[in-house]
């Protein structure tokens, strides 16, 4: 039995003619036959019984019918579902991004995304690099934003190098000077961000250069605490740009130049399945992120 063989039996019962049923289908009217024929052999019934006045639906014919027209019509509504999905009316997107990057880089990249894609479903799942990569793998995420990891099943792309930059609240007595030594920064107290981040260790990193040991005042394992303690001035810290871009153009934090050493930085990366095609809802967020990082230089554009 094939979908050819049901369409030609419910145009036939619709059309209460072989000829008629031929023409509907653009098929001939042996070939309409023909499958009809060949359903009967497989059901082992007669469906219908011709006379002079046309075909009719045989008792076993009339009780298949409205099977025959269910599978037509899923077959039908599961075409419209992939035509849906290929135009982006319908679908969902499930995305997997490191905590920091999902705070302060995925919201851009979703409001271009939702703005082209307004029908598609959003799924974001949170958590380390480590366990963005393991979701990845797992197949519980189309793609992952993360600090750049490899993986020989990974495809990774970078998007975007970001630095630590010191900074302090508007009234500390660095506020507004450039050059100041790694030496000079061990006598002030700081405010570290989660110990177990990649962000810490290169905070760390950059006072080992140094042989200096940092005045620890408070570690945190939130981001946001941790800015809302420097603008209380309870610290100093180094913190990723994207995180305190806002405070530094509206001038409740105020970086510090750092005399001698570049600022730390830390690759963010878009990462997908190697050899494994994204289905056409992944492959537009995808492009979107390209589009907006990738040949511009690490740079965010509105698009």
């Amino acid at each position: 039995m094939d979908l050819g063989q049901l369409e030609a039996f419910v145009q036939v019962a619709n059309q209460r003619s072989f000829s008629r049923a031929a023409e509907a289908l653009f098929l001939t009217q042996p070939s309409v036959t023909a499958r009809i024929q060949a359903l009967e052999r497989d059901l082992g019934e007669r469906l219908f019984e011709r006379s002079g006045r046309g075909v009719r639906l045989t008792e076993v014919g009339a009780c298949f019918l409205p099977h025959a027209e269910r599978v037509l019509q899923v077959l039908h509504s599961g075409r419209e579902a992939i035509d849906s999905l290929r135009n982006l009316q319908s679908g969902t997107l499930i995305l997997a991004s490191a905590t920091t990057v999902s705070t302060y880089v995925l919201p851009g990249l979703l409001k271009t995304f939702r703005s082209r894609f307004p029908r598609v479903e959003v799924n974001v799942r949170t958590g380390r690099s480590e366990q963005v990569l393991q979701m990845l793998l797992s197949d519980e995420a189309q793609v992952g934003l993360v600090r750049a990891v490899y993986h020989q099943d990974i495809e990774t792309k970078g998007l975007v190098e970001d630095e630590l930059v010191l900074v302090c609240n508007a009234e500390h007595e660095l506020a507004g000077q450039d050059g100041i030594t790694v030496e000079q920064l061990g006598d002030n107290p700081f405010i570290f961000f989660d110990r177990t981040s990649s962000y810490y260790a290169l905070a760390q990193g950059l006072f080992r250069q140094r042989g200096v040991v940092p005045r620890i005042q408070m570690e945190l394992d939130s981001m946001e605490a941790t800015k809302r303690m420097v603008e209380e001035g309870l610290g100093l810290a180094l913190l990723p740009r994207i995180s305190v871009e806002r405070e530094l153009q509206t001038g409740t934090l105020v970086e510090v130049g750092i005399a001698g050493i570049p600022n730390p930085t830390r690759q963010i990366a878009l990462i997908t399945r190697r050899g494994r095609p994204l289905g056409p809802v992944a492959q537009s967020f995808v492009d979107i992120v390209q589009e907006m990082y990738i040949g511009n230089r690490g740079v965010p554009v509105a698009v």
